[in-house]
């Protein structure tokens, strides 16, 4: 593992010479990919391809509230139908999603990367308004898993039943609470975080993280989260996000 990993970084210290060379290789071989008949390849090499390009640590991070973005998009659908009819939502849905986000969000990225690496270092080190976050936003970590536990629980049985609007406000009560709590992540804590690292830290925790997510998940964590949440989305109807495409605004009355 830690052969490969310094390897990719080799790599991408290369510099402009490194990747013209790579570039002129690509073009070069770009006959040889085309001689497939079937093309049967192409989608295993995109697929090899795509693992060359570098993700940074503050780049994986923001790839990973994507995903738990995501989720929280499920959990607010859920607790719209909720309200409507309580047997329009699946609990088996629900509880798959809790489970994602038990596993790949409260266990891995905030655990083991934002209170272990993230939090501590801007509480240390930061300044201004990023320095007051840490201790807020692992409170909210903390209620988050109590929410999640909740979630496991009462979507363990067939139908949610006479409980469903109070579990959906627990649902919107959560979503709300992560929207602001990303958001500030992304905006305030994350970029604090990259200033208070010199070149040569950043560099080190970007292996770090890598390190992390292959120990945690034994592969690319975020590559299976992501295709959990299609599915998830995907049994819901709401994979198509062009159903949510808002409505032009009514005329102004003149």
């Amino acid at each position: 593992m830690g052969d490969l990993i310094q390897n990719r970084r080799e790599f991408f210290k290369g510099g402009a010479a490194g990747v013209g060379a790579a570039f002129l290789l690509a073009a070069c071989g770009g006959s040889q990919a085309n001689s497939n008949a079937n093309g049967s390849n192409t989608a295993e090499q995109d697929k090899k391809d795509s693992h060359k390009i570098e993700v940074t640590a503050v780049e994986d991070l923001m790839r990973e509230h994507g995903v738990l973005r995501r989720a929280l998009l499920v959990y607010s659908e859920a607790a719209l139908r909720l309200r409507k009819n309580a047997a329009d939502i699946s609990p088996a849905a629900l509880q798959r999603t809790a489970k994602l986000f038990r596993a790949f969000g409260e266990e891995y990225h905030e655990k083991k990367l934002e209170e272990a690496f993230i939090f501590p270092r801007v509480k240390e080190r930061g300044s201004g308004v990023a320095a007051k976050y840490p201790d807020i936003l692992t409170a909210q970590h903390d209620r988050g898993r109590q929410i999640t536990d909740y979630i496991i629980s009462v979507t363990g049985s067939a139908k949610i039943g006479a409980e469903a609007s109070s579990f959906a406000d627990t649902l919107d009560a959560f979503v709300r609470m992560y929207e602001h709590h990303a958001a500030r992540e992304d905006t305030i804590v994350f970029p604090a975080w990259k200033g208070v690292l010199s070149p040569a830290e950043y560099d080190e925790l970007n292996d770090k993280f890598e390190e992390i997510e292959q120990e945690q998940f034994g592969e690319d964590g975020f590559e299976d989260a992501a295709k959990q949440i299609g599915e998830i989305e995907a049994s819901l109807a709401i994979d198509d996000i062009s159903k949510f495409t808002s409505p032009a605004p009514a005329a102004a009355n003149g």
